[in-house]
């Protein structure tokens, strides 16, 4: 099933409209299989986020504004993610001994353990990008980069 198929379309500009709307396309139906992986675990794609960006940056905190810069989605509100994050228990957060007008954010020890957990499962990964080779993925990879670069 192509594109055309599934958004009831039969002609595009070009190839390159074709594509974009397909990127579109696809973008939202791996975000609707995240979502859903991620609901058993009671944390949100954002939150999923935070936490991955956190465990790359440990030991080190990093404060919000760090947090936001490495996001993948851009308009989330940080602050308020991280707060339900520290309500979990799955982060911490304390004031910058540097500046107090800042945040310093870490991963919790159970925030690592979610993180580990969702490693092991890996299926969510699996079930989305399984049609794909890794030769495939990996140039697929490449693509997005040369087109954002």
């Amino acid at each position: 099933m192509g594109i055309e198929q599934d958004i009831h379309q039969k002609k595009f500009v070009s190839a390159k409209q074709k594509a974009m709307i397909n990127l579109l396309y696809t973008y939202g139906w791996i975000m609707e299989r995240v979502k859903h992986f991620l609901a058993s675990e009671d944390i949100t794609h954002q939150q999923f986020n935070i936490l991955r960006i956190l465990r790359g940056a440990a030991p080190e905190p990093l404060s919000t504004l760090q947090i936001r810069e490495r996001m993948l989605d851009k308009m989330s509100d940080t602050s308020r993610i991280v707060d339900r994050l520290v309500a979990k228990e799955l982060v911490q957060k304390c004031t910058c001994p540097k500046d107090k007008r800042l945040v310093d954010v870490t991963i919790s020890p159970k925030g690592l353990a979610l993180l580990e957990k969702i490693d092991k499962e890996g299926d969510h990964i699996e079930e989305i990008m399984g049609r794909l080779s890794e030769a495939e993925a990996t140039q697929l990879s490449n693509m997005l980069d040369q087109l954002r670069g």
